[in-house]
C-alpha cells in the first residue's frame, strides 16, 4: 500500500514539474524600437515584435500590445531594428587557403545572418553550407553556387569546364545532383555556350548569376540571366564595338577585368539607359558589388590600406591581402588607377538609372577576396549605394529583401510574421544616417540573440 502510494505521489510531482516547465517563458517580445521591416515602406515607430521557436510570430504597434503568455519582455526604447542582412556575392573557401572559417564569426557580428557563396570546390562549400545548418559553429546561412562553370582554359582550377552546349548542360546536370543551390557563370563562357547553360537551369528551376566577359549583360538577360553580378558585360552592351573588350577578355582574367572596368569611363547616359532597359525589363537583378569597385580603385592609395577595421582580419589572412603583390601581377599602371576611379561616377549613375526603370538591386561584396572584409564590407556597400543615389530603406531592402527574393527564399529578407528570426538591433537611425547600421547593439540569427562584443571577445 505504501509503495502504491509512492509512485502515485511521484507520478504527481512528475506532472506538476513538466507543468512547469511547460509554463517557462519560449518567446521573447522586443518592444519600444523603431522597426524598419526591409519591405521598402515607411518605419513604424514604437513597435512590438514577438520572436517564438526561431520564428517572427507578431509585429505591431507597442500601443496595441499585450504580452502573451511564456513570452519575456525586452525593452528597446530608442533602438532600431532592421532584417538579418543579406550578402548575396562572398566567397566562403579560398582555392589555396581552403575554408575561410575565420570569416564566419564575423558576418554574425556585423549582422550578416545569410550569404550567397558563388564559387569553391564543389564537394568543400557544400560541406561547409551543410555543417553551418547542422550547427558545427555559430555563422550565417548559406546558399552556395559550388562550382562555378567556366569556358577553357578557366580561371580557377576547381572551376567545372565547358567547351561545348553538351558540355554545358552536363555542367548544370552536376550542380543540380551535387544539391547546389544556383549555377555561376563566368567570364568565359560566350555566347554560344550561355543559351544552352540557361536552358538546362530553366529545367530545373535554377536560378543563373553571371560574371560575364564574353558574354554581354544585354544577350545574357534576353537568354535568361537571373542575376548579373559587379555590373559585368555592361560595357560590352553598351559599346558599338565591344570586340577590343572581348579580346581582352581572351587574353586573360586579369586583362579582361582591367579593359572592363576602364571602358565605364566613357559611356554615356543613353547607352547605359539602353542597357538598363533590357535588364530591366527582362528582370535581372544586378548585385553591382560597389564596395570591390571602390576598393580597386584605391589598392594604390596608402590611407585605404591602413584602414583600421583591418585590424579584424587576422594576420595570417591580412599577409595573404597583399595589395602590392596584385597590382603587379594585375600589371596595373597609375593609369590604370586614375581610370578606375573615374569609371566610378559612370556605375552610380548606371544604378540610378536602372533603378528608375523599375530594376532590383541586391548587395553583394566579393567578401573574402582582397581588402573585403567579411560582414564589414556590407555596410560599406550600404553607404555606397546611398552615396549612388539610394534611399536609406531603399539600400537596407537591398541588403534584405531583394537578397531574400534573389535566393527564392520566402522566409528570410523581412521583419514580418512568419519569417525567420533574423534581425539587427541598432544604437543610431540609420534612416537618418545609413553609417549607422554599423552601431550594432545586438544580432539574432536563427531565433539566438547575440552580442557582437562577446563574438569579437572570441576572435
Amino acid at each position: 500500500m505504501f509503495l502504491r502510494h509512492l509512485h502515485a505521489a511521484t507520478a504527481v510531482g512528475l506532472c506538476l514539474l513538466l507543468a512547469c516547465r511547460s509554463r517557462e517563458p519560449d518567446g521573447i517580445a522586443l518592444v519600444g524600437a523603431t522597426l524598419i521591416d526591409g519591405s521598402g515602406g515607411p518605419p513604424i515607430p514604437a513597435s512590438a515584435v514577438v520572436i517564438r521557436r526561431g520564428h517572427i510570430e507578431s509585429v505591431g504597434s507597442r500601443a496595441d500590445f499585450r504580452l502573451p503568455p511564456r513570452t519575456t519582455e525586452l525593452d528597446l526604447t530608442g533602438r532600431w531594428i532592421i532584417p538579418g542582412l543579406v550578402d548575396a556575392h562572398v566567397h566562403l573557401v579560398d582555392p589555396q587557403a581552403g575554408v575561410a572559417r575565420w570569416s564566419m564569426a564575423r558576418y554574425l557580428a556585423w549582422g550578416v545572418t545569410t550569404v550567397r557563396d558563388m564559387h569553391g570546390s564543389l564537394r568543400t562549400v557544400l560541406a561547409v553550407r551543410r555543417g553551418l545548418d547542422r550547427g558545427w559553429r555559430p555563422g550565417p546561412r548559406v546558399y552556395a553556387a559550388g562550382a562555378m562553370l567556366d569556358g577553357a582554359p578557366s580561371t580557377y582550377p576547381d572551376a567545372i569546364i565547358v567547351r561545348t552546349a553538351k558540355d554545358a548542360r552536363r555542367g548544370v546536370d552536376r550542380l543540380v545532383d551535387a544539391g547546389a543551390d544556383l549555377v555561376k557563370v563566368y567570364t568565359r563562357v560566350d555566347r554560344t555556350l550561355i543559351g544552352p547553360l540557361l536552358d538546362e537551369a530553366r529545367t530545373f528551376n535554377l536560378p543563373v548569376a553571371g560574371h560575364l566577359g564574353l558574354t554581354d549583360a544585354a544577350t545574357a538577360a534576353r537568354a535568361g540571366l537571373t542575376s548579373l553580378e559587379h555590373m559585368s558585360g555592361i560595357p560590352e552592351a553598351a559599346l558599338e564595338d565591344p570586340a577590343p573588350l572581348f579580346a581582352a577578355h581572351e587574353r586573360s582574367f586579369l586583362a579582361g577585368w582591367t579593359a572592363f572596368e576602364r571602358a565605364w569611363g566613357g559611356l554615356d547616359s543613353t547607352a547605359l539607359a539602353r542597357v538598363a532597359g533590357v535588364l530591366a525589363a527582362r528582370n535581372v537583378v544586378v548585385v553591382p558589388t560597389l564596395v570591390l569597385h571602390e576598393t580597386f580603385s584605391r589598392l594604390d592609395d596608402p590611407a585605404a590600406l591602413a584602414d583600421t577595421v583591418l585590424a579584424a582580419v587576422p594576420e595570417e589572412e591580412r599577409r595573404r591581402w597583399n595589395a602590392a603583390d596584385m597590382i603587379e601581377r594585375a600589371g596595373w599602371t597609375p593609369s590604370d588607377f586614375t581610370a578606375f576611379r573615374s569609371a566610378r561616377p559612370a556605375q552610380d549613375r548606371f544604378l540610378r538609372i536602372f533603378r528608375a526603370k523599375g530594376g532590383r538591386i541586391a548587395v553583394g561584396t566579393d567578401a573574402g577576396n582582397q581588402m573585403l572584409i567579411p560582414g564589414y564590407s556590407v555596410h560599406r556597400e550600404l553607404e555606397l549605394l546611398v552615396r549612388a543615389g539610394l534611399t536609406p530603406a531603399e539600400a537596407i531592402s537591398a541588403a534584405s529583401r531583394n537578397g531574400a527574393l534573389l535566393l527564392r527564399v520566402d522566409s528570410l529578407g523581412l521583419v514580418a510574421p512568419g519569417k525567420v528570426a533574423d534581425l539587427v538591433i541598432l544604437e543610431r537611425d540609420p534612416m537618418a544616417d545609413i553609417r549607422n547600421t554599423l552601431a550594432i547593439e545586438r544580432v539574432m540569427s536563427r531565433g539566438q540573440m547575440l552580442s557582437p562584443d562577446s563574438i569579437r571577445a572570441q576572435w
